[in-house]
């Protein structure tokens, strides 16, 4: 891949701007559709991290979920009809205690608690 940068004149700026946020659409939904797959679905607020998978055939005692650090394994047990196993890397780590996974009805959904960071700093008083 080669980077060029580029200069814009202010004519023309408007147009482009418009044209890379295109592009920038396309390629997130992309990327989404890369890592997730075309049947998942992800969304997030300041809290939480909702995934969404459809996992038509799939049984509770079929599934297995394994969270680690920012990591989410999803893998079927080697006796499930339909077989599935993917990895999943978050931007943030997640609380494994307060998260909770829900399979109804064909669809997967998991809501991962994000962990808040801790604020260390220490202030110091002056003398």
């Amino acid at each position: 891949m080669l980077f060029v940068p580029t200069l814009r004149r202010s004519a023309f700026a408007p147009s482009l701007r418009a044209f890379d946020r295109s592009l920038d659409r396309v390629f997130d939904n992309a990327v989404r559709n890369r890592l997730f797959g075309e049947a998942a679905e992800a969304t997030q607020d300041d809290k939480f991290i909702e995934l969404t998978f459809d996992m038509p055939g799939v049984a509770r005692e079929q599934l297995s979920i394994g969270i680690e650090g920012k990591v989410v394994r999803i893998e079927t047990l080697p006796e499930a009809k339909r077989q599935y196993k993917a990895a999943y890397e978050l931007t943030q780590d997640i609380d494994a205690s307060a998260s909770e996974a829900k399979l109804e009805n064909g669809v997967l959904t998991l809501k991962l608690s994000k962990v808040q960071p801790q604020d260390r700093s220490v202030k110091l008083t002056i003398n």
